[in-house]
């Protein structure tokens, strides 16, 4: 059966502009916010001159699928390939789909924190609805508590995310793999989120590149 939608011309989806910028929710753990701007700040190496893609930090999405369209979904982290790096030379306070051209982020990363947010149940619904394609749950500290593992990747099949195995997890419409490796923050050793490449070898920070140039130039004096 042909399903035809009526467009209703009273219907005005709003501007980002007009749209809050945020949920105002705090985040409660240093993660939140250190793995995603992680990711952000390699990809800005990586991709290098590229301007077909945006990646959000703790950045509202306002869409269309969900319950209204001045309700957004918040992510700790999202990608978007095939949109402007910097929508119209300017920066964005949120992530506006209509506004988009209809691209909805390709990637999700949530981060699972004390307090339980959903990333397993209502956001994974949101998104799934959103039609993003690849979602990643980084729960390292309340894994146990909630029944899962401290990465867990999903992949977008007919409708349904089902759980992917493998790690680092390669995505093929991103062109990068993403897993878990040691970060050095100064005297102390955490876990981060890095890229990967196809070959499964981890995109080097500029500092870890820095110091592999010296002690090769160094072997040579």
């Amino acid at each position: 059966m042909l399903v035809v939608l009526q467009y209703e011309p009273k219907l005005r989806l709003p501007t980002s502009a007009e749209l809050p910028c945020s949920d105002d929710t705090p985040v409660d753990n240093e993660n939140q916010n250190f793995i995603p701007n992680l990711l952000l700040f390699l990809l800005k190496f990586i991709f290098g001159k590229r301007t077909d893609w945006f990646f959000g930090v703790d950045m509202g999405i306002y869409h269309t699928t969900g319950v209204s369209p001045l309700v957004p979904v918040v992510p700790d982290g999202f990608l978007s390939l095939g949109v402007e790096r910097h929508r119209q030379g300017r920066q964005r306070k949120s992530y506006v789909v209509w506004e988009e051209n209809g691209v909805v982020p390709i990637f999700v990363l949530e981060v699972a924190s004390r307090t339980p947010g959903g990333e397993y149940d209502t956001k994974m619904g949101i998104y799934a609805k959103l039609g993003v394609l690849h979602y990643l749950v980084y729960n390292p500290d309340y894994w146990q508590r909630d029944r899962h593992q401290p990465f867990e990747v999903y992949r977008l099949v007919d409708g349904e995310y089902q759980l992917q195995i493998g790690e680092p997890y390669w995505m093929p419409e991103v062109g990068l793999g993403i897993g878990r490796a040691p970060y050095q923050d100064g005297e102390l050793e955490i876990e981060a989120l890095y890229w990967y490449n196809q070959q499964g070898v981890r995109y080097l920070t500029p500092e870890e590149q820095l110091a592999r140039y010296q002690e090769r130039f160094g072997e040579l004096l």
